[in-house]
Order: structure tokens, then sequence, then C-alpha cells
């Protein structure tokens, strides 16, 4: 009889705690789903033609190894649709081993050429290649930040300058994605940031929450640079460049019409290992920022912290609901639990958004199948990364995906 008492004793807490990591899911959920009602309408703002062009750009381009592609982003960015006096291409090339910095130099950028085998990486890089420019005689007011491999729509610093003359000191442009049909795990990366686009980002920039940098197409004013410092050198540099904004009373824009098409992985190895630098990098920024940003947003009743520690606890959500979901799929099926089919009903919201976006094609629909999965590898993947958080190893993703953004316009047509 002890036994028995005892086994119900245990069901009845498994009970109790299975029902309370519901509960935190349901309200994560409505609350993002409440959020992203936000973005459902598009607003239509004051066209960036009717700003003054005043603003000067350091449009730089970090590089590593990245002789295939470099070519084609400096030439697409000096065809874009703003004053050439405005604006100087700087290309980073860090540690290259190649002819990245000849290719670049061909086309017409300012080539710096780093070495630096122990402090290897984006944020470095970066870092290094901000004190030069502060030192430099030309001033400039903005800095914009791209990677070796993106492409650009002409209107992007016309966008960024429209911005600025508003006021927003950081703004994030769109991401897209060069090759969205390439391979499913391309397609599902791709809808992944159209739907974060319109669901997450954009709506947060409404409500005038802070958004979150993408770690490429993004714009920080000089003077912002030398008050807070970069200081951003995790795996996730724009992550952590981003708490250090809201902890500062900062925060990111959204420029939903300034567009960088970013090249996705091809294959399930290649999106595994770069999700999982980004898993590391946001743990290791969970473990040096979540406090401060919980502290600040309640003592100042800062909701722009508080939205943004929100932010810091995805990741343990994405695992809690694979969990869940893996033990009592088929209770929770026929019993109609609430988390369940809100965490279900969310993913295919996604569908909503797409529709929004103009992203639906018979392509996105067919890769769209495989969501569930690409969504599920999540979960390994984030436990990894939280094991491996204190490893801070740089590992580069090769691009391969050569193309003009006249080819990205054609590719758009064809869907």
């Amino acid at each position: 009889m002890n036994m028995i008492i005892k086994w119900l004793s245990l069901e009845s807490i498994a009970d109790s705690g299975l029902f309370a990591l519901q509960a935190i899911l349901l309200t994560f959920f409505l609350y993002y789903i409440g959020v992203s009602v936000f973005g459902w309408f598009k607003r239509q703002g004051v066209p960036a033609e009717k700003f003054p062009v005043v603003n000067r750009f350091a449009v730089l381009v970090a590089a590593h190894n990245e002789e295939a592609v470099i070519g084609n982003i400096v030439r697409n960015l000096k065809m874009m649709n703003y004053p050439s006096h405005l604006y100087d291409i700087y290309v980073i090339a860090d540690n290259c081993e190649d002819d990245t910095a000849a290719v670049a130099r061909e086309n017409g950028a300012i080539v710096h050429e780093r070495f630096n085998k122990v402090k290897r990486g984006k944020g470095y890089s970066l870092e290094w290649m901000f004190d030069k420019l502060f030192k430099m005689d030309k001033k400039y007011d903005a800095v914009c930040i791209f990677d070796a491999d993106n492409l650009v729509s002409p209107n992007f610093l016309m966008e960024m300058n429209k911005q600025l003359c508003m006021g927003h000191e950081v703004i994030q442009g769109y991401l897209d994605s060069k090759n969205p049909h390439d391979s499913w795990i391309a397609c599902n990366n791709s809808i992944a940031f159209w739907i974060g686009n319109r669901m997450f980002q954009l709506p947060r920039h409404y409500l005038g929450l802070s958004c979150i940098l993408g770690g490429t197409g993004f714009v920080v004013k000089t003077n912002v640079l030398k008050e807070i410092g970069w200081g951003a050198t995790c795996l996730t540099e724009d992550l952590e460049f981003t708490l250090k904004l809201v902890l500062k009373g900062k925060k990111v824009h959204w420029a939903h019409d300034a567009v960088i098409y970013d090249e996705k992985p091809l294959e399930l190895p290649q999106s595994w290992r770069q999700r999982k630098r980004w898993m590391q990098g946001h743990f290791d920024c969970v473990k040096r920022y979540l406090v401060s940003l919980l502290v600040k947003a309640v003592k100042e009743k800062d909701i722009v912290a508080l939205d943004a520690a929100l932010y810091m606890f995805q990741p343990v959500i994405v695992v809690i609901n694979g969990f869940i979901m893996a033990i009592s799929f088929p209770a929770m099926l026929i019993a109609g639990d609430p988390a369940f089919w809100t965490s279900f009903a969310l993913m295919y919201l996604g569908i909503l958004f797409l529709l929004l976006e103009r992203k639906v094609s018979f392509n996105t629909l067919k890769y769209f199948i495989t969501a569930p999965f690409y969504n599920l590898t999540w979960v390994p993947i984030i436990i990894q990364g939280l094991i491996d958080m204190n490893k801070r190893d740089w590992v580069h993703t090769l691009h391969t995906k050569v193309l003009d953004i006249d080819d990205i316009e054609a590719l758009k047509k064809v869907g």
C-alpha cells in the first residue's frame, strides 16, 4: 500500500510539473502571438526620397576567405541609389589565405588586411576596423555592416538615411535570402527569417521595443559606437551588441524596405554547425547579460529590457516544448492540450506571415511541409550550444552562391 501511495504521489508531482511547464509555454506563446498582431498591417511611412540626403556612411564588409563572392557585393554596393561621395566601401580581409583582398581591390573597395590568429572572428575584426575609422581624417555619420556573401537592394542607404533623419541611431535592415529554393534546409532557414521579419521584428519596431540585430545589414551611428564602444566579440556579436544597447537605454529600429540578401546553408551538417554557434553565443550572452536585463526591467519598469530578457529565454522554451511533445504527444493530441495546439498554431500561423510578405510559392510550400522536422532539429542543437557555451572557437561558413543583384530580381519573378 505504501508503495502504491508513493507511486501515486510521484505521478501527481510529475503531472503538476508537466502542467506548470505547459502553463509557462502557453504564456510565452500567447505573448508572442499578441506581439505579432502588430505586424499584420504594414504602415505606409514617408518615402525615403522626401528626406534630405545628408548622411555619410562607412560601409564595412567583413570577409574571411571569400574570394568567390566578395567581388559581387563590392560591385553591388557601388551601384546603390545613393550619392557616391557620401559613402565609402571598406573590406576587412580578416586572416585571409586566398585572394579576397585582391579581388575586393580590383572591384573598387578600400581594403584593410588583418592578421590575428588569436582574436579570430567577425566581432574582433569589426572592433579593429572601428578603431581605424575613428582615427581617420575623414568622418562618417554612421557605419553600415555587411557580410561578404550578401547582396543589397539599391535603395538600402536611402532607407537608412531616412531612418537616421528620423532620429534613429541603430537600424536593422530586412533579412532576405539569396538562395531560398536551393534545398529544403536553405528554404526552411529562409522561411524562419521571413516569418521573423514580419512576426517578430516589424511589430517590435511599431511597439517601441527593441528589434534584434541580425549580424548583417545594419547601421550604427558613429557617435553611438564611440559612446558605448563595440566590445561585442562573442560568437553572436550581433546579439551581444543589441543587449548592450538595451542596457544603455537605446534600442534597435527596423527598416523593412532596406533589404539584404544573405546566403543560407544548403545541407543539414552545415546548418547544424552554424546554428550551434548561434546557440553557444546566445547562452554566453544569457550568462553575462540576463540578470542585468531583469534588474533594469524591474527597477526602472523598463518594458524594452523585459522584452529583451524574454527573448533570451526562447531557446529554453523550444527545448521544453520539444520535451513535452516527445513524452506526451499522443495524449496531448487526443486531449486537445492548449499548449500543444497553441504551439502548433503558432508554427503554421507562419503561412499567414509568408502571405503578408508575398513569399508564398509552390517551392516555398513544398519545403514548408518539412518545417516540423527542421524545427525539431533545434532541440539537440540548443542543448549542444548550452553545453559548449564557453567554447569560443569561431568556425567559418563557406559561401559559394555567386550572384549579382540582377540575378536575385530575376529569381524573385520566377518564384
